[in-house]
């Protein structure tokens, strides 16, 4: 363990010195290191898929479920859009350096605020392997140094995105230890990363409730939690019923198996059932697996696909084929529920009562809040992020996707003119 243990030691002690250099490239520099790596994932498509091959022949074989194989899998096209979005990075404005807030005081002195790195961002992850790409790059432009753990699942995959990454982003004028990837799979080594207090400035997890659970009992380093996401739509009495059809079919079924998908369907009970007949063959024709209240089964009646709720399913993240419906008395019913069983991450409310609308959108507590929308959407590219780190549902100091100013900090600068504070 002594060795193992050196390595991350090695390896944090190279991110801490290639941080300060990163800090100070130009923004030139940093978007010719990451077209140089976009360029570099779409040329060494053949390679990457191989290596990826590897791990998801061995996470068949040890029975992970369709969803942990989709989000492991890498194929070109895949590698293509993981290009595109660092490419998007590379496009976004540089927020290190940006000045806010100068002014001059009473003393005299003209005081302000400047955006600055970092310095060592630690990311731990599981199952997706672009993560490697998206925190990589979104750590170099906002002028960090990056230390990558991720899953065991996708250790092949990992390893060869790092090293491709890291080769083109050298080669374009990046330091040498820009980036680092723990390639040892020994949990202990997420123990340390949890403890390098001084040698990591912020550590963030990515990935299912346990892992992040573990990371924020554990941690000394400062984290930022990136929550599992338990997504709430409520479609009122004066929703578009066509539109909500449309909005809740595509939240719950498009991609099931992300955080910002729907978990728990909300419907007022004067629209319930025209509402829920109308909508049932769409969810059945996409196999998903209804948990009802009582209401919602005496309108659709019990069968194989239509079972009875059961307490736990009620704040519930499913990722899964997979959604509890719960019909309710009105919007105050709705909220209720809904502030009971969130996670803050993203909620949506559909209706055409403007003034239900804006209740919905001041009142929800969560990171993302939507009306007449899926909650599809909160992914840091959809929102002209580029990419994300995370999604955070914690209030301090980043919410929602993070993107490059969430990747930053900010200190204090002050100017005078032979200034001294009076006695």
């Amino acid at each position: 363990m002594s060795v193992v243990v050196d390595m991350l030691t090695e390896k944090l002690a190279l991110a801490r010195v290639a941080s300060r250099s990163v800090a100070q490239l130009s923004t030139k520099v940093k978007n010719d290191v990451l077209q140089a790596v976009a360029e570099a994932v779409e040329a060494e498509a053949d390679y990457l898929v191989a290596e990826n091959y590897t791990d998801v022949t061995a996470a068949t074989q040890a029975g992970l479920d369709a969803y942990s194989i989709d989000r492991l899998t890498l194929t070109p096209k895949v590698l293509a859009g993981i290009a595109g979005d660092v490419r998007k990075v590379a496009a976004l404005e540089d927020p290190v350096g940006a000045v806010t807030g100068m002014r001059t005081v009473e003393s005299g002195i003209t005081v302000g605020r400047i955006r600055v790195p970092f310095g060592v961002v630690g990311a731990i992850y599981e199952s997706r392997p672009n993560v490697t790409v998206d925190i990589a790059c979104l750590c170099f432009k906002s002028g960090n140094a990056v230390v990558l753990r991720g899953g065991s699942e996708a250790i092949h995959s990992n390893v060869a995105l790092a090293r491709v990454i890291h080769d083109a982003g050298v080669a374009a004028g990046a330091p040498r230890d820009w980036v680092q990837l723990i390639d040892d799979t020994d949990r202990a080594l997420v123990h340390r990363m949890l403890g390098a207090k001084g040698d990591i400035d912020l550590v963030i997890p990515r990935g299912g409730a346990g892992l992040i659970n573990f990371v924020v009992e554990n941690a000394t380093v400062p984290v930022i939690e990136t929550g599992a996401g338990v997504c709430h739509t409520y479609v009122d009495a004066y929703a578009d019923l066509d539109k909500a059809q449309r909005i809740v079919v595509n939240a719950k079924t498009r991609r099931y198996s992300i955080c910002n998908a729907l978990d728990t369907l909300l419907v007022h009970a004067a629209v319930a059932p025209q509402f829920l007949r109308a909508l049932y063959p769409d969810l059945a024709a996409a196999n998903v697996e209804i948990h009802g209240c009582p209401r919602t089964l005496d309108i659709l009646g019990e069968s194989p696909r239509v079972l009875p709720a059961v307490a736990d399913d009620w704040g519930k993240e499913f990722l899964a084929l997979t959604m509890a419906i719960k019909v309710v008395d009105d919007f105050d019913a709705a909220m209720d529920h809904l502030h009971t069983y969130t996670s803050s991450h993203s909620e949506a409310i559909v209706t055409q009562d403007y003034t239900l609308g804006q209740r919905f959108m001041r009142e929800v507590d969560a990171a993302a809040v939507y009306w007449n929308a899926s909650t599809q959407f909160t992914d840091g590219a959809q929102f002209g992020l580029g990419a994300e780190v995370g999604i955070s549902t914690q209030k301090l100091h980043a919410r929602g996707p993070m993107a490059l100013e969430e990747m930053t900090t900010y200190k204090w600068i002050v100017y005078g003119d032979g200034a001294t504070r009076p006695l």
